[in-house]
C-alpha cells in the first residue's frame, strides 16, 4: 500500500488522526518529532516519553537543532525513505512537497477550532492557544518558504484529499481519510 502523508497547521488533528488511520489499516506511524527523537538518541540523548521535548534535555537538543537545518534536512530523508518503502502513515509538515510517493492528505480548520483542540489538548487557557497558534502559522510559513520555498497553508496543490476539520470530530475525519484511501490507494508508489 502506498505511504499516507498527513499534513496541516498546527493543531489540526494531524496526530489523532494518523494513529486512527494507522490502527484501520495495520500500518506503522511516523512523524517527524519522532525521527528527530531517533536522532537525539543517535546523539546520546535519551529522549522518552510525549513531554520529553519539554525537559531539560529535549530543549538542549531543540537548541542545538535550530542552530542547523542539517536535522530537518536529515528529518526530511528519513521520511522520504519511510515514503518511499510504503505501508505507513506519515504526518509532516513539509513531506507532501517533497514526496513522490504516497497519498497526501491536508486537514484544515480555522484558528478558533484548533485553539479549542489544543486547549482542550494541553488543559490549558484558549486565548493563549489562539496566540501559540498565530506564532506558530507565522513562523511555519516563514521557515518553510525559506528553507523550501513552500507556501505552506497556502499551497495545496500536492493534495489528493482536503479535509476541513472545523466541526466534526478526529474519527470521523479519520473515517473520510479511511475511504478515500480505500478507494484510491492500493497502488504502490
Amino acid at each position: 500500500m502506498n505511504a499516507i502523508i498527513v499534513s496541516g497547521m498546527p493543531a489540526v488533528g494531524k496526530t489523532t488522526v494518523s494513529k486512527l488511520l494507522g490502527d484501520a489499516l495495520g500500518l506503522k506511524v511516523a512523524g517527524g518529532g519522532d525521527v528527530l527523537k531517533e536522532m537525539a538518541a543517535e546523539e546520546g540523548y535519551t529522549p522518552g516519553g510525549e513531554d520529553w521535548w519539554d525537559t531539560e534535555e529535549g530543549i538542549e537538543f531543540l537548541k542545538k537543532r535550530k542552530r542547523s537545518a542539517d536535522f530537518d534536512r536529515e528529518v526530511d530523508e528519513r521520511l522520504l525513505k519511510k515514503a518511499k518503502a510504503g505501508d505507513v502513515v506519515i504526518t509532516s509538515y513539509t513531506l507532501p512537497w517533497l514526496s513522490d510517493y504516497g497519498i497526501k492528505i491536508w486537514l484544515s480548520g480555522s484558528v478558533e477550532s484548533r485553539a479549542s483542540r489544543m486547549a482542550k489538548r494541553d488543559r490549558t487557557d484558549e486565548q493563549k492557544c489562539r496566540e501559540i497558534i498565530a506564532i506558530r502559522d507565522r513562523e511555519n510559513y516563514e521557515i518553510y518558504k525559506k528553507h523550501y520555498r513552500i507556501e505552506f497553508g497556502r499551497d495545496f496543490k500536492p493534495f489528493h484529499l482536503i479535509i476541513d476539520t472545523d466541526d466534526i470530530d478526529e474519527r470521523r475525519v479519520a473515517a473520510i481519510a479511511l475511504d478515500y484511501v480505500k478507494n484510491h490507494g492500493k497502488g504502490s508508489g
